[in-house]
């Protein structure tokens, strides 16, 4: 029998003295994986070798989902169950720690292993982690991430050549271990640049929601990523800066406001930024790139700042100078503390940052 593993997440529980809905169960083709720290039904095993034997029969893969509900013959009660791929089943937490690898991704591990990104998540969550990834192969001088449009997943480069750029301004070359799509996290699921391989290349995406997880999941993880936007919005910033100290003004959709915020703060400017947007105007207020002061309809400062964060169309404009009065005004807070925070609070809303 060819190695076979298939996960079914528990959709209703009926009186059920050992499970629960929305608790996992695992079948391979050699046991039967119960939610961790529950013992094992033998009603349930003898019922799901049977199912395993059918479906090996009627020729179905290991990876194809469909919306059959399964159920157990009972006992003093009873569950039901739906198969769910391995990609979901990572996504929602429900994957033990301890259950292994298959053969192909415990070598995509070993190839990743000592990737930035993923020596920064501890050994304990590796298992996890890696489940989450699609491997993708592209073709040379393709364009997977357009600026100005959606852009929903993250990308992990495994072999090949991608540029980041700008109109025709090339702002940074990635090289495997390198990531891409991660600024679209300070400016909702919007792209800020183009992103084009100039090789074949193979990447591994993630979807921004189960990215999200993860980053509340790994403490690790989250710092990794600061560091991260803060390198990338550097680069970003200095290939873009001159031309925007010379004009400074221009429209959210193409420069959001996370984004607004770090050039300022990276640059430390002195001034007043302005932004007409949907629900009226706002405005906040730099003294040598450190947050002062930020009002936007009836919320003032931190509040303000992340009621901003949310927007993705309107105008701007930056003015130099502050009032004596705004020059001895305290910070409002760090400023990357304040923008992660701002970031991580529109993502919890459900909101498109």
């Amino acid at each position: 029998m060819k190695q076979f593993k298939i996960f079914f997440k528990i959709v209703t529980d009926s009186n059920c003295p050992l499970y629960d809905k929305g608790e996992l169960l695992t079948l391979s083709d050699k046991a039967l994986f119960c939610p961790e720290n529950k013992a094992t039904c033998l009603i349930l095993v003898r019922e799901m070798t049977t199912l395993l034997f059918t479906l090996l029969d009627s020729g179905v893969a290991q990876d194809e989902c469909d919306e059959k509900t399964y159920s157990c013959s009972g006992c003093s009660g009873l569950i039901k169950f739906k198969r769910i791929s391995e990609e979901e089943a990572s996504q929602e937490g429900l994957l033990a720690f301890d259950l292994p690898l298959d053969p192909e991704r415990e070598a995509l591990l070993a190839r990743i292993y000592d990737f930035p990104m993923i020596k920064a998540i501890p050994d304990a969550e590796l298992n996890r982690v890696v489940r989450c990834f699609r491997k993708e192969r592209l073709p040379a001088n393709s364009t997977f991430i357009t600026k100005g449009q959606s852009c929903l997943y993250l990308y992990l480069i495994l072999s090949g050549q991608v540029v980041v750029s700008d109109n025709s301004l090339v702002i940074a070359s990635l090289d495997p271990g390198d990531i891409c799509g991660e600024m679209s996290f300070l400016g909702g699921d919007i792209a800020g640049a183009d992103v084009r391989t100039l090789t074949e290349t193979e990447v591994l995406s993630i979807s921004g929601d189960a990215f999200s997880k993860l980053l509340d999941r790994i403490p690790a993880l989250q710092l990794f990523m600061s560091k991260i936007l803060v390198q990338r919005l550097t680069q970003s910033n200095a290939s873009h800066f001159d031309t925007f100290d010379a004009c400074m003004s221009g429209w959210i959709a193409e420069m959001p406001p996370a984004e607004l915020f770090q050039i300022f703060h990276m640059n430390q400017k002195t001034g007043v930024l302005r932004l007409v947007l949907p629900q009226g105007e706002a405005k906040v207020s730099f003294r040598e790139g450190c947050v002062i002061n930020a009002q936007y309809r009836d919320q003032t400062n931190q509040a303000a700042i992340f009621d901003m964060l949310k927007e993705k169309e309107g105008r701007y404009t930056f003015t130099t100078g502050l009032s004596p009065e705004e020059m001895k005004a305290a910070e409002i807070g760090d400023f990357m503390m304040l923008l992660m925070e701002g970031i991580k609070r529109v993502d919890e809303s459900g909101e498109d940052a």
